[in-house]
């Protein structure tokens, strides 16, 4: 599974299969690449938002494989809505990171995490962030650019007036929590869908249809997530800084039935996140 790959629309593989580093310390960021490549991870993914940008950099570039065979990605503030401030981060990520160039770099929100969800949508400004993700690429800076947790309608203001089509949004896609409308959209535009906490932060662990399910395939509920959303098409981006945890999540070489991923798909959502509950991708509110 670590070697598939999806075609992006400007012809870039990205692996099927990738390590999210959301709630990774910086001081455990790099040791943590370093396990996850050394297991046949190719598809690294943090943000500036994760304070640990340095750390998974130094993973990089001390992980003893070439970095054109790693696929490095991150993601640009949510709450930088200009183009100054989005062209200077994306700067200061490379710096801070110490590579020469990004894989991936995507739009966090597409309004700060204050006000998420809200009224106020940052149509313009996410045109202008937009704008300086283009010539980031134009410059070989960044070689994918795309957006995270947008709303078709979000997509398709930037669709309508963009030099550079999105090629990617990471999106919060786990079994009891899938939009397919906005998944389908995104496939119909030629965009790849990311799935960020593929097991519910975890709380899908705790889901007994989920685990009765994961039982029926002889695999763990983990891994019955993971394979989910890979069978939707989409990338899978578990977070973890545990090597047996990053080897059996990518241990997930079988196929789970046409019928039970439909079962999977109409799943009672998890209404609770638990402590992660506070934070605006689970609860599609503002931050307090």
């Amino acid at each position: 599974m670590l070697n598939e790959t999806y075609p992006l629309a400007n012809g870039v593989q990205v692996p099927k299969l990738g390590l999210g580093t959301w709630f990774i310390d910086d001081a455990e960021a790099a040791e943590a690449v370093r396990e996850a490549v050394k297991l046949g991870y190719r598809l690294i993914d943090t943000a500036q938002a994760y304070g640990n940008e340095r750390g998974v950099g130094e993973g990089v570039r001390t992980c003893g494989v070439r970095r054109e065979e790693l696929f490095v990605a991150s993601k640009v503030a949510a709450e930088l809505k200009t183009y100054e401030d989005a062209a200077k981060s994306i700067d200061e990520t490379l710096e801070m990171m110490g590579l020469g160039y990004l894989d991936q770099m995507i739009i966090h929100s597409p309004q700060p995490w204050s006000e998420f969800r809200v009224e106020k949508r940052y149509f313009e400004e996410n045109k202008e962030v937009w704008r300086a993700l283009e010539d980031a690429r134009a410059a070989g800076k960044v070689k994918v650019i795309g957006v995270s947790n947008f709303l078709q309608d979000d997509l398709e203001n930037l669709l309508g007036s963009c030099r550079v089509m999105p090629m990617v949004n990471q999106i919060l896609l786990h079994i009891t929590n899938t939009d397919s409308t906005l998944v389908d959209f995104c496939k119909a535009q030629g965009i790849q869908v990311e799935a960020y906490s593929p097991i519910a932060h975890g709380e899908a662990l705790k889901n007994p249809a989920i685990v009765k399910m994961a039982e029926k395939y002889g695999v763990s509920a983990a891994q019955l997530c993971i394979r989910y959303v890979l069978q939707l098409g989409a990338v899978a981006l578990p977070k973890t800084a545990d090597p047996a945890h990053m080897e059996s999540n990518a241990d997930v070489d079988f196929a789970i039935s046409e019928e039970d991923v439909e079962t999977l798909k109409n799943m009672e959502r998890i209404a609770n996140y638990g402590e992660f509950s506070a934070f605006p991708v689970f609860s599609g509110k503002p931050l307090a």
